[in-house]
């Protein structure tokens, strides 16, 4: 066997890692783990549960969820704390872990501005679970307001965003009181819109976004809606 091959054999059995001393290579065994980053985003804007977690991360398995925040954990990124019935955990990034936002901050502002958006990167369920995590909480209405989401991709699925107070949150089914605005659009429109590579106005104008209900219901929702924190980024081109 030659010595490259030797080399390479050694590392492979060295489970996950470079053997390199490089401080990029040591933080690339624990951080370019699939998942991980998405994960640490989560944590960073305010996801503290497994549900919630695993909300952020649509298609990771239960198992491989509690395999990358068990790592987390015992790198010192996170700490784990039971919740007070006793089932389940909380989650929230230590020190160590918030620095990180720097890394994910940088991948995002990149990504927005050299990467395009396409459509295998619009999954329904993502694009409104990432809008109802950016509604600013201080200018919902007292009594809240209910959106159903009609989708034209997905016509056999509806969503309700129900903005409220202390949190906003997505369902799947009806929540129990009549919406208060209705919005029938596709999943790219959402995600160019809480990119801001569309206004809502171009949209609605391009008829990719129908709304019904009262205009004031409409001011109200969009009032409450903050775009995506990569939204102010300048593209490196245009579609």
């Amino acid at each position: 066997m030659n010595l490259p091959d030797l080399w390479e054999e050694q590392t492979l059995a060295a489970v996950r890692t470079y053997g390199q001393y490089c401080p990029v290579a040591r933080t690339s065994e624990l951080f370019a783990e699939r998942w991980t980053p998405i994960i640490l985003k989560n944590l960073l804007i305010g996801c503290r549960t497994f549900s919630e977690l695993r909300d952020g991360a649509p298609g990771i398995s239960k198992a491989l969820l509690a395999q990358r925040l068990e790592l987390l954990e015992r790198h010192g990124i996170l700490v784990r704390e039971p919740l007070p019935s006793g089932r389940g955990h909380t989650y929230a990034p230590t020190d160590k872990g918030r620095e990180m936002k720097a890394i994910i901050d940088a991948m995002g502002f990149w990504g927005a501005r050299w990467l395009e958006l396409e459509e295998h990167h619009c999954e329904a369920a993502y694009v409104l679970w990432a809008t109802c995590r950016v509604v600013d909480l201080d200018k919902v209405p007292s009594k809240g307001l209910i959106a159903r989401i009609d989708l034209a991709d997905r016509p056999k699925e509806h969503y309700w965003m129900l903005l409220k107070r202390p949190y906003a949150e997505l369902c799947s089914t009806q929540p129990g009181r009549t919406e208060d605005l209705i919005i029938r659009t596709d999943s790219q429109t959402l995600a160019r819109w809480h990119l801001k590579h569309i206004t809502w106005d171009e949209a609605i104008r391009a008829g990719r976004i129908r709304p019904e209900g009262s205009p004031s219901a409409e001011r109200m929702f969009l009032n409450c809606i903050k775009g995506s924190p990569y939204a102010a980024v300048e593209r490196a081109f245009k579609v």
